[in-house]
């Protein structure tokens, strides 16, 4: 059942910090092809695909008028949607 789980699931039920989503936000900010981002009990996510897989972040990453706000929230968003595996 955890493969089925999203970031946002396991946020909400406190098997992940708000401070580990926006420690793999800021990893992938700072290298978008960022790949495996472990978070607490043992979930993984691979951020770049995660983010990829998301049309409305890639459209915005790709936007120059788009601010780094909006970005930084783009690819939060694009995390929370996302199914880490397990291991």
């Amino acid at each position: 059942m955890a493969d089925e789980l999203t970031i946002g699931s396991l946020l909400k039920s406190k098997v992940i910090t708000p401070a580990e989503l926006s420690a793999a936000v800021g990893a992938y900010l700072m290298d978008p092809a960022a790949a495996d981002f472990r978070f607490g009990e043992g979930h993984v996510l691979d951020l770049a695909t995660a983010v990829d897989a998301h049309e409305p972040s890639r459209r915005a990453l790709a936007d120059p008028k788009a601010t780094a706000a909006f970005k930084r929230t783009m690819v939060q968003t694009a995390i929370i949607l996302a199914r880490p595996s397990k291991g």
